[in-house]
């Protein structure tokens, strides 16, 4: 019976927002590695590693992984918190990694065997203006992508007014720019009308909305952009409604994808069983792990949805590991999010997946396949991040009177 020793966490990335977890056993030179990463808020989910989970781990069965992971989530009592489902996510990865190691196989064959040769994944294009983004999705389908995500820059594009050409109130609060809804819900059926016409209608497109959107916005968004038969459109609605799901089914048929700042089953499990969403785009670790994580896929499948599991650049190697081979495992795979890495960030985790041609390619090492070097780990976090408090809060967009816009 292999027995868990000790738990560590590792900072790194320029900024120090990746935090990767690693859990030793009594075997000679048998850990395994997961994904605690949360940008936001590291050190919220480093304290309930450190202060909650670990030390009631210390001595146990690594290879009993699923009773593990439910007495992780009662832990703490109150269930389905971000930093308390990021902490279960790392260490579940991380079992999941020491089993593959013991058994000699890697994580996708022990779910079952690969369903695929490779994941398919969907690029990030943008620009500025229509014309720099027809660039960038030729570029990306030069590369190989067959699904591209189209924004008019930063989240909201399209919908972003200069202040001063707004009707704001006299004793506005500053801003360079503000958010209008009509503005967006005019601007991004007419981006894919354009986009279309440049690519024709076999080239498939996603656009991410990041619930900029009031729920009559969104219905009204989902409609107009029938026309141009997306693959999906992304996060329409903030979790906060979700139940406005049902008009947007009831009165389009533009594919949805939903779940990116889902941590709860109560959040998940009604859009899947009614099938008003045909994407769920859970981040694996903040779901709770490769344990949760293909819970929700078995789940989804007997539904009809399919997956999209949630990258994004905040998102660290492990992280994209322990998604790949759920996605290799997975009948009702549907698409991958990319994310890039610079070189000396890659160096840092050798057997990573590898990106290519639109693709991720898994290795045959036994576990994730994925280690972390921890020396060159300490050498990517920069000397002006190690002498200031971590602060890096969600940027906030406004409208026009100041009122917040989610998420």
């Amino acid at each position: 019976m292999t027995k868990i020793k000790r738990i560590r966490l590792i900072r790194t990335r320029h900024d120090a927002s990746w935090t990767i977890v690693k859990v030793e056993t009594d075997q000679d030179g048998l850990y395994g590695i997961g994904s605690a990463n949360d940008y936001f808020n590291p050190s919220a989910v480093a304290a309930v590693i450190e202060e909650l989970l670990a030390p009631t781990l210390i001595g146990r069965d690594a290879g009993a992984i699923e009773d593990i992971w439910q007495s992780m989530y009662q832990s703490g009592y109150w269930r389905n918190g971000s930093a308390l489902m990021t902490a279960i996510g790392a260490i579940d990865m991380a079992l999941w990694d020491i089993k593959g190691k013991e058994a000699g196989m890697p994580v996708h064959r022990l779910l079952g065997g690969p369903s695929r040769a490779a994941v398919p994944c969907y690029a990030h294009a943008s620009g500025r203006d229509i014309g720099e983004l027809i660039e960038d999705i030729a570029r990306y389908q030069e590369e190989g992508y067959s699904v591209v995500r189209c924004q008019l820059g930063q989240y909201g594009g399209g919908g972003f007014l200069p202040a001063d050409e707004a009707k704001r109130p006299s004793n506005a609060w500053p801003a360079k720019v503000v958010f209008d809804e009509e503005a967006y819900l005019e601007a991004i059926p007419d981006m894919f009308e354009q986009l279309r016409a440049r690519f024709g209608s076999a080239a498939k497109f996603t656009h991410d909305v990041h619930e900029h959107l009031s729920p009559q916005g969104a219905v009204i968004l989902s409609k107009r952009l029938e026309p141009y038969r997306l693959f999906f459109l992304e996060d329409v609605l903030p979790p906060e409604q979700i139940a406005w799901f049902r008009s947007i089914r009831q009165q389009s048929t533009t594919p949805q994808a939903m779940g990116e700042l889902f941590t709860s089953p109560h959040e998940w499990m009604p859009l899947i069983q009614e099938r008003l969403i045909d994407y769920i785009r859970v981040r694996v670790s903040k779901g709770g792990g490769i344990s949760a994580c293909r819970k929700i896929a078995a789940f989804a499948e007997a539904y009809g949805v399919r997956t999209a599991w949630q990258e994004g650049g905040d998102n660290d190697p492990v992280n994209q590991a322990a998604a790949m081979h759920l996605d290799m495992a997975i009948w009702n795979f549907g698409i991958q999010e990319e994310n890039t890495f610079r070189a000396e960030e890659l160096e840092a985790f050798p057997g990573h997946a590898v990106l290519k041609d639109g693709h991720l390619y898994a290795n045959e090492r036994p576990g994730l396949g994925i280690d972390i070097d921890e020396e060159k780990a300490a050498k990517l976090v920069s000397p002006e991040t190690k002498t200031r408090i971590y602060h890096q809060p969600y940027p906030i967009d406004r409208k026009a009177d100041g009122t917040i816009v989610r998420p």
